[in-house]
């Protein structure tokens, strides 16, 4: 289990995360809402970021290299998503198996996530982009979680994309622990077995009030779900590319949305073709 604060390693952990800027101009809310909805394209689009460490070693440099390349392909995805008017973008961050990994990979991966949740405050207010946090607070680094609540409390009131880290989440964790909740009630006598159903099971899930995935991206050409929103993803649409995540642009995304839109989605029923 790392430490409470990021600490500095040979790796250059303590160097500041230069995150590029971009000049576009700023959209207020009415033009956001304005501009046309395209029915055919996701609601909710969930990406895997996979790769950063393979993109690292391919180049002879350290992973967190990969990591701080991976962060610009973050500010990329957000803004062109939010600007494609997607509802809602989820962002694996950090599962909770990655605890596993060196400690010192771990203690950079917090600092970078503490100065994103700084850094990009300027682009999440700029598109009226919300963000929110899933996935289990304990253990993460108090500045790190100061960060983030502070950027979330910033853009409550914000209208645009709803923009979800994924951090130190895992999809069975979080179906255990709504299972729990449920069972609890049920001692309590407030519930009824046979008044539980699906509703009451996503009612206590983290995800409750947003709309399941509709598309998951994953990069780095794997093929599984990693422990992902494992109730969620019931009906989600998988596109993968083997490119890896710091080199997934702009036009990745488009590309995963016009797959999306050439697919019927029948939900179980048959084919209207």
């Amino acid at each position: 289990m790392p430490s409470k604060h990021p600490t500095g390693t040979s790796d250059g952990v303590n160097n500041p995360v230069a995150i590029p800027s971009t000049n576009q101009p700023t959209r207020t809310a009415d033009q956001q809402k304005a501009e046309p909805s395209d029915k055919s394209l996701p609601q909710h689009v969930a990406i895997i970021m996979d790769g950063n460490g393979r993109w690292a070693k391919k180049r002879n440099l350290p992973r967190i290299e990969g990591h701080r390349q991976g962060v610009t392909s973050v500010r990329k995805v957000t803004e062109h998503a939010a600007r494609r008017n997607i509802k809602q973008l989820t962002l694996y961050c950090l599962s909770s198996e990655n605890w596993r990994r060196p400690k010192a990979e771990l203690d950079f991966l917090m600092l970078l996530l503490e100065q994103y949740m700084i850094e990009e405050r300027s682009l999440l207010m700029r598109e009226h982009i919300r963000p929110v946090m899933i996935g289990n607070r304990t253990g993460l680094p108090n500045r790190t979680l100061a960060a983030i609540d502070e950027t979330v409390d910033m853009c409550r009131n914000n209208t645009g994309m709803r923009l979800c880290l994924a951090v130190n989440y895992g999809g069975r964790a979080e179906i255990v622990e709504a299972t729990k909740t449920l069972a609890r009630q049920v001692a309590s006598g407030s519930l009824q077995p046979d008044e539980i159903d699906e509703k009451s099971v996503e009612s206590h899930l983290e995800t409750n009030g947003m709309p399941d995935p509709d598309l998951l991206i994953r990069t780095a050409g794997e093929m599984r779900l990693s422990n992902f929103l494992l109730w969620q993803m019931s009906y989600a649409e998988f596109w993968v590319t083997s490119d890896l995540w710091p080199d997934f642009t702009e036009n990745h995304l488009d590309q995963a949305l016009a797959a999306f839109r050439s697919r019927e989605r029948r939900f179980g029923g048959l084919s209207s073709s």
